[in-house]
């Protein structure tokens, strides 16, 4: 299985720490935030990562490389000097993700997720992680019922940044900016998107409040 790291944000709720680092190299816990991905994914049996690039991405492909570091193969899908959001730089990444599902991770969150219990053929286009609400998204993002995700409902969790996709989710939308979110709420009002709850360690690294609270 493969997996693709959202790393092109310009990371700007972060800054002033994000003005001269990306924020996927900000160090957590002796390691930068991407690192703390790459090892849990290898960790799983993930072999083949892509990771996407655009504000000071040379930086995260400097410090990478090509991955054998970390028991990978790393490629980089450079999205110019704007990002093309989540969905637009999915869409960019598919021809090197292939054709089966693949793993997907924002590299701005920080948990103990274990990568290997996702499923590897999603029973529809999409199997999204929740986490229960933080203080910064009190209203959540979707709803979870008999293991699907709903756009509207109770209660209501928060997309927690990991999940699987089927590459048919966006191999017909066409290139450009654009949020993987509506393409996500049109596939759940179809019943295409299962999901999962964790209960265990994440954590939003938005600011640099919430990087200082994990750093203890």
């Amino acid at each position: 299985m493969k997996a693709l790291i959202f790393a092109a944000g310009k990371g700007e709720r972060m800054r002033p720490l994000t003005l001269h680092t990306p924020k996927a190299l900000l160090p957590v816990k002796g390691r930068p935030l991407i690192v703390h991905h790459l090892k849990a994914l290898a960790h799983a049996g993930v072999r083949e990562v892509v990771v996407n690039l655009s504000w000071l991405g040379e930086q995260i492909q400097a410090a990478l490389g090509d991955g054998s570091h970390h028991g990978l193969r790393i490629r980089y899908s450079e999205e110019g000097p704007e990002p093309l959001e989540t969905g637009g730089g999915m869409r960019q990444a598919l021809p090197w993700l292939g054709e089966a599902p693949f793993i997907s991770v924002n590299a701005d969150i920080y948990t103990d997720y274990d990568y290997a219990q996702l499923p590897h053929e999603p029973a529809g286009l999409a199997h999204l992680v929740l986490v229960p609400n933080p203080e910064h998204n009190p209203r959540g993002d979707f709803a979870l019922a008999d293991g699907h995700c709903l756009s509207e409902g109770e209660p209501r969790h928060t997309f927690a940044g990991i999940g699987v996709y089927r590459p048919a989710l966006l191999a017909a939308h066409a290139p450009g900016i654009f949020k993987l979110a509506p393409i996500l709420r049109a596939a759940m009002s179809g019943a295409q998107v299962t999901g999962e709850l964790h209960l265990g360690e994440w954590s939003d690294v938005g600011t640099p409040e919430r990087l200082a609270a994990l750093q203890g």
